[in-house]
This record gives C-alpha cells, structure tokens and sequence, in this order.
C-alpha cells in the first residue's frame, strides 16, 4: 500500500473518529486509541507495521517534551521540587517494586524481567495526562501540578534506566571511552548552545522569513533530540533541555506557535499507533488477564501515589485526582520493552501482553475520573494561584512596540500594571528587552501566539501596529474568539478606523487625530481667538466629526448611500468638506 493512500486512511479515520468520540465527550485521545485499534490489524487491518509508525510518532512526543521545557524557567523547576522529588522519586521507586515483587512472586518471572515490568509499568504517560489535563484547564490545579511534577521527573528516570538496560545487555568487548567521549562532546554542546541561541534566532528573525524561523525551531528540537540519542539517552529529555534555555528568551512565543501544530499531529499518530499495536486478539482469548493485570496496575499506582501526594499537602480531593490521572501506563514503557526484547531481558508474549495493559489503562483513566467525580469523591476546588512561566498572567497584552506602543507601556509601568508585549522587529524586540523584560519575539496573528502570551486571561488588548491588514486580521482573530475581551487599536486613517469599529471595536484612536486638534488649538489661539473660544471650537470639530464617521459606519454597505470610491483620498476629503461647510452655514444661521 502506497504510503500517500495510508495517509488518507489515518487522516480520514481521524476525523471520522475523533469527532464523534469528543461528540459523546470523550477524550480526544480516546478517539485516537479507538481510530488505531479500528484500523489496524486486530480489526479491519487496512495498515500494517504498526511498529514503523510508533517510532515515527515518538517524535511527537519529543516536540512534547520540548513545549513543556519552554514553560518552564529553571526557577520554576525549583518551586517545583516538592513534586519532582518528594512524590515523583518516591512514587517511582515503591510503585517499581511493588510491581516487581508482584512480578516475581505471582507470575514466575526472572529478576531482570521482573525489574524491567515493574519500572516501566510505574511510568505513566506523559503525553495522555497532559493532553488531558490541558483539555480540562487543570494544569494550574494542584493535582494537575502535582501529576506534571511526577510526569517530569518519570521522564528524566527513563534516562538511567535505558542506559542500565543497555549496561545489562552489553558484551564485555563493547567500548565504554567512545561513550563517555560522546557523552563530554554532547554536555559541552549543550553549554555552547546556552550562550549563543539566543544570537542565532535573533539572526534567523532578522530575515523576516516567518518559514525560516519555523525550521530553526525544528532544527533545534531535532539536533538537541539527536544530540542525546547519540549518547544513549532519551531523545525527549534532550528536547526538553532545549525547551527550557529557551523558555526565558523573547523568542518562545513564536517557537510555541510554530512547533504547536507538528506536535498536535504527530501526538495524536502517536497514540493511533499504540492502538494499533494492541492484540486484541490475546484480550480475546486471555481477557480475565488482561483485564485482571489493567484493574490491579491502576488500583495499585492509585493507591501508592495517593497518600505520597497528602504527604506533600495536598487535600484529599486533590490527592485523589493525582492518583487518577497518573493510574495508567506510559508510552515510554512501549521504548523501554522494545529495548528489552532486544536486549533478551523479557519475553515478546510477556511485552505483548503488558502493551495491552497499559493501553486499556489509558482508554479507561478518563472514565475512572468521571466516575469518581460523580460519586462526588471529586468535589471541585477554587483553582490554585497561577504560577509564573513566562512573563506576567493576568496582563494587559500589547501588540507592537512603535513610539504608539511604548508611550502605553510607559503609562503601565508608571501605575505597575503588567503588560506583555508582541513584537515582529527581532531588533526592536532586542533592544526594547532591555526596558521591558516581558517583550517578545512573535506574529501576533497567529492565534496560537496569542494564546501562549494567556490572551485568555488578559484583561485588554492593544493594537498598536500600523499595517492596517494585519492590524484588521488580529482584531478579526481576537474578537471572533474572545468576544468578551476589550480590545483597544490604533487607526492609520477613517478608513482603517471605520473597518476597525465594523469589527466590533469600540475604542479607537487614529494616530495623528489628537495630535492635529491639539496643533489647530495652538493655531487659532495664535490667530487671536481667546483660549476658551479656540477649546470650544475643537471640541465641537470632534463631535462634528466623530458624528460624521458614525454616519459613515451606519451606510458603509450601502452603496447609494456610502459610494464605493469615497475613501480615495481625494474624494473623500470633499466629503468631509462639504459636511464641515454644511455644519459651518447651519451654525452662522441659528446663530
């Protein structure tokens, strides 16, 4: 089968599928399990090698790991410690050997394959809890902190435990200087790369080429990822140390915004492959087992993760929340298994049956969640406070740093009020970051930008650039999906004013409006007319005004009333002309 018709199958089973599946509100990434096990070769077998095509996925799971490093500052990481080390080791090691031991004593297997089973059974998954979480805005929420700080600190024991795989398959010829000179060579380019990515993405931003920029944030994640592989460590912990120098440079809106759509794609391939690659054919002859082995794994890791997690404060509630989402398996276990198969640790029927484990313990965490949240063991809880990432939550959001924008942000950091600035001149935004650290590098068109920099949360947005399409685009994109946001713009001209106000914007100011109104009030009282005569007349000029360009918006689509040629420049300066001479002959009349 041609490889562009196996693509039309897994895309039109995606959005056959998926929908339906979030439809019944379920999760996304239920619908994807669901689109794998459907076509693959347990039912209808319309694609094969599901094997080919989950290690193609794992980078999807790489771009992962590379978002959650931009979110995290590495002062974050330290607030986070509690959780990464606290809960995070504890619940490694006793859930590895509860398992193991279980392994051992229950199923009669071998010390190695005991250890293996039980570490990689203790992993959960990464990429499922925060796609779920993300989908239910609880991130920020203790469990959901909680269940990230675990998750991160899982995905870093993967690193060891490959390599103590890899230690315990090696031949006694096999080289340990070549490794370790690798392993120098790859630290040392890490600490390069720390000092001088920030220079080579300023210079990559300089060209103005918005697809440049997006393959400098793919050659970053793919070279940091290859980089750690070459060593024997995870491609994904090299992804996320990418993530994480980056987090604090003006460049990780745009960086987010560009590898955002690759790693939704290949996320949701990922997990069409591990349905693909279950045997539904052993669940139907052992189904007792395997249902059996996917009841005891969750009931266990629930039970040791939940008082681990009211050790470290968290409420009941909470804590029962983290056990839930951390219940299942994890995709790592699926690299960790083929590590081992190879390595002659474990058997294949052993790992064939484990897969099958951990996938029905992802199918079935969403439903275990909502079933407790019913029983009302899940009482709802005020959101935690939002820890800091990158910048300031709860800004005003200001789009372009011209002389329009700063004298805003000025006003801003006067009052302390906190702002976040988007910016696409890389030397503006180098040069502005010395003034005002929350200034980043980033097309504010692009919706996804927007959402990195917490639109959702800003209490205003200001639209200071002076393209007027791109101006128009980013209101159009704003108001369509936050209706409920005040959002504030600079206008070129009337024109640009009056598309403006079509969008719904209420409170525009054209750049040189105030300026020349307050120029002529100079100029009249030069002219001899007493100051408060000169105020008065200006003052009725803007009414006038401003009432002619309510006019204006109210006959825009209609062409008898508004004709199509009235914003040549031209024309429409008799326009306006003419109004101002009615309204001067109307006035010497009454008066």
């Amino acid at each position: 089968m041609g490889l562009l018709v196996e693509a039309f199958i897994f895309l039109l089973a995606t959005i056959v599928v998926v929908p339906v599946c979030r439809k019944f509100g379920l999760s996304s990434v239920l619908g994807y399990l669901l689109v794998g096990l459907l076509i693959g070769p347990s039912v209808f077998g319309l694609v094969g090698n599901a094997t080919e095509v989950l290690h193609f996925a794992e980078f999807g799971i790489v771009l992962l790991l590379f978002l959650i490093g931009l979110e995290l500052r590495p002062h974050r990481l330290w607030t986070m410690r509690r959780f990464l080390f606290g809960l995070g080791i504890t619940q490694i090691l006793i859930t590895s050997v509860v398992i193991a031991v279980f392994c051992f004593m229950l199923l009669g297997m071998g010390s190695p394959a005991s250890m293996l089973i039980g570490f990689s059974l203790a992993l959960s998954s990464t990429a499922f809890v925060v796609q779920w979480l993300g989908e239910h805005r609880a991130l920020n929420r203790p469990h959901g902190r909680a269940a990230f700080g675990t998750l991160l600190m899982q995905d870093v024991a993967v690193i060891p435990a490959i390599v103590l795989v890899g230690i315990l398959s090696s031949k006694p010829g096999d080289s340990v200087s070549l490794n370790l000179l690798l392993f120098v060579a790859v630290v040392a380019g890490f600490v390069v790369a720390r000092f001088t990515l920030r220079s080579a993405l300023r210079f990559v931003a300089s060209t103005g080429i918005h697809e440049l920029f997006t393959v400098a944030a793919l050659t970053l994640v793919t070279g940091a990822a290859l980089a750690m592989h070459s060593i024997g460590f995870s491609m994904g912990l090299g992804a996320f140390v990418a993530g994480v120098m980056v987090a604090d440079s003006e460049y990780r809106h745009q960086l987010e915004a560009d590898v955002m759509p690759f790693k939704g794609l290949l996320v949701g391939l990922f997990f069409i492959a591990v349905g693909m690659s279950a045997n539904l054919g052993l669940l139907i002859s052992k189904p007792l087992l395997i249902v059996g082995l996917t009841v005891v794994l969750m009931v266990v890791k629930s039970l040791i993760i939940y008082p681990l997690a009211r050790l470290q404060g968290l409420e009941h509630d909470e804590a029962v929340r983290t056990g839930l989402v951390l219940s299942q398996g994890g995709e790592f276990a699926f690299i960790l298994f083929t590590v081992g198969v190879s390595a002659q640790l474990v058997d294949q029927f052993v790992v064939d049956i484990a897969v099958l484990v951990i996938t029905l313990s992802m199918a079935a965490t969403p439903f275990l969640v909502a079933f407790v949240a019913r029983l009302g063991a899940d009482k709802d809880s005020a959101p935690a406070p939002v820890e800091e990432t990158h910048g300031s939550q709860n800004s005003v959001i200001i789009v372009g740093f011209g002389p329009f924008g700063q004298t805003i942000a000025r006003i801003l950091t006067i009052l302390e009020i906190p702002f976040t600035v988007i910016e696409l001149d890389a030397k503006r935004v180098e040069f502005v970051r010395q003034f005002a650290s929350e200034t980043y590098y980033g097309n504010a068109s692009n919706l996804r930008v927007l959402l990195s920099a917490h639109i959702d949360r800003a209490p205003a947005i200001v639209v200071a650039i002076d393209d007027v399409e791109a101006s128009l685009k980013i209101v159009s994109q704003v108001s369509s999906t936050f209706p409920n946001l005040k959002i504030m713009a600079r206008a070129r001209d009337r024109f640009h004013e009056i598309k403006l106000r079509e969008l719904g914007v209420t409170s525009v100011i054209r750049e040189t409006l105030l300026s020349s109104l307050a120029l002529s009030t100079q100029l009249l009282e030069h002219l001899g007319l007493p100051r408060a005569d000169a105020t008065g007349i200006i003052q009725a000029f803007r009414e006038h005004d401003a009432q002619t360009l309510d006019n204006q918006v109210a006959v825009y689509h209609d062409k008898t009333g508004f004709p199509e040629d009235v914003f040549d420049t031209t024309q429409e300066l008799k326009e306006l002309f003419k109004e101002d001479k009615k309204t001067s002959l109307r006035t010497e009349k009454e008066t």
